[in-house]
């Protein structure tokens, strides 16, 4: 407990511990913009994840590999009237998460002047992540009202899905999907989102087969 001195007495005092405890400082997108215009970020991967600057895990071999996949995978199985966007920001009132694909409507055209600000399908493929996205990723997606987000888990060869975004208290900025199915190598990902999109699972994990004999 610290004190402070009240003429000749020390009387009791939480100066000392509330001055211990670190300050976070939260940024504006704008600001985000100026200091990534100023070279703050030089060399780094960085999201503006409600209001901080989180720094992102490194892009594994594997990781890029399946997110490319998956990338030309949904250019297929699309319909027309939307675009397939891999790791580009959505701008999430104050996050811009860059999901490593994403799917919203129109076309690039009707983005030049703003990102943006939902998607119809948010996917992340979480190798080292994976904690990270089903907490973090999933609460904010959530929050902004995404209605489908897809974990792409290398670890245990599957892909999650998450579904109905609600009010949840105990998650990291106050919302959560309701609806998670699990779907395995050899089943299919029908979406609810986007009608006609229907991924196999397999096609997105093949090159992580672990070999046999």
């Amino acid at each position: 407990m610290g004190y402070t001195q009240t003429g000749d007495h020390m009387s009791p005092s939480s100066t000392l511990v509330e001055s211990a405890v670190p300050r976070r400082f939260k940024f504006t997108r704008d600001a985000y913009y100026q200091m990534a215009a100023l070279g703050l970020f030089w060399n780094a991967r960085v999201e503006l994840i409600e209001g901080e600057v989180i720094e992102m895990s490194p892009l594994s071999p594997r990781y890029v590999a399946s997110t490319d996949r998956l990338y030309r995978l949904l250019r297929e199985v699309v319909p027309d009237g939307y675009w397939v966007r891999v790791q580009a920001p959505l701008s999430l009132g104050e996050s811009e998460p860059e999901p490593d694909v994403s799917v919203v409507q129109g076309s690039p055209d009707d983005y030049e002047e703003a990102h943006p600000t939902t998607a119809k399908l948010v996917i992340e493929v979480a190798d080292t992540s994976l904690p990270y996205d089903r907490t973090i990723k999933q609460s904010l997606y959530a929050k902004a009202g995404i209605p489908e987000y897809w974990i792409v888990n290398l670890k245990e060869a599957q892909v999650e899905v998450y579904r109905e975004s609600a009010a949840v208290s105990d998650t990291p900025f106050g919302y959560a999907y309701r609806a998670v199915q699990v779907f395995t190598r050899d089943e299919s990902v029908v979406s609810q989102a986007i009608a006609g999109v229907v991924v196999p699972v397999e096609r997105i994990l093949q090159a992580s087969r672990t070999p046999t004999g």
